[in-house]
């Protein structure tokens, strides 16, 4: 192999993978917008966000909850991609089971059976766009 192309394969695999934060704060900012429309729509549809205690999730809350955890996931996504011996799939199992995780508080926090299945579809949605364009800049 030349230099030549030698360089220009090291250069398409560079320009292939570029910075997860970059990615992953675009995927967090998407992931945002689409689970508190979702939950406006879901309490425009009479869905409360209320728990046991009364407290209430503010709509502001899922957009911010969203970003946070999103760029947790980027981080967790740029220490495997170092670390990792097979990156992407370790960051897919890992944030299949975080994801499920996420579930838990939704479950036993006092929201209805209608609200906690609500909040559930929201992590889901979040991660079924944060987890792919994360796994995608990953290598195999």
């Amino acid at each position: 192999m030349s230099t030549t192309q030698q360089i220009h394969t090291t250069t398409s695999a560079t320009a292939e993978r570029q910075p997860i934060w970059k990615h992953g704060v675009a995927a967090a900012a998407v992931a945002a917008v689409a689970t508190t429309v979702l939950a406006v729509i879901a309490k425009a549809a009479g869905v409360s966000f209320d728990d046991s205690t009364g407290a209430s999730i503010p709509i502001a809350g899922f957009a911010e909850l969203t970003v946070f955890f999103s760029l947790i996931g980027t981080g967790v996504a740029a220490v495997m991609a170092r670390k990792a011996r097979r990156p992407r799939s370790t960051f897919v199992r890992t944030a299949v089971v975080l994801t499920v995780l996420s579930y838990v508080p939704d479950l036993i926090s006092g929201f209805s059976a209608g609200s906690a299945a609500t909040l559930i579809a929201l992590h889901t949605v979040a991660a079924v766009i944060v987890v792919p364009t994360l796994a995608r800049r990953l290598a195999s």
